[in-house]
C-alpha cells in the first residue's frame, strides 16, 4: 500500500505536465516536482526512518509514472484526433 502514493503522484504529475512546451521545461518540472513528491511519499510512509535510499526509489517511481502517463496521454490524443478527422 505504500507504493500507491508515488504512482498516483506520478500519474497526476504526468497529466499536469504533458502539454508543457518546450520539452526541456517539462523535464525540469517533472524532475523537481518528482523529487519533491518522492520525498513526501517516503516521509508519509515512514520509509525515511529506515534508509535514505527509499527517497531515491520513491522519486524514481514518481518520475517514471509521470513520463509514462504523459506519453500515453499524448499518444491517445493523437490517435483520437486522427480518428475524428476521418
Amino acid at each position: 500500500m505504500d507504493e500507491v502514493f508515488p504512482i498516483l503522484g506520478g500519474v497526476v504529475l504526468g497529466l499536469a505536465t504533458y502539454r508543457l512546451r518546450p520539452p526541456w521545461i517539462r523535464v525540469v518540472v517533472i524532475g523537481i516536482v518528482g523529487v519533491g513528491l518522492g520525498a513526501a511519499a517516503s516521509w508519509v510512509s515512514g520509509e525515511l526512518a529506515l534508509s535514505n535510499m527509499y527517497l531515491l526509489v520513491d522519486a524514481m517511481q514518481v518520475v517514471i509514472a509521470s513520463v509514462i502517463t504523459g506519453a500515453v496521454v499524448s499518444l491517445w490524443l493523437r490517435r483520437r484526433s486522427r480518428s475524428l478527422a476521418r
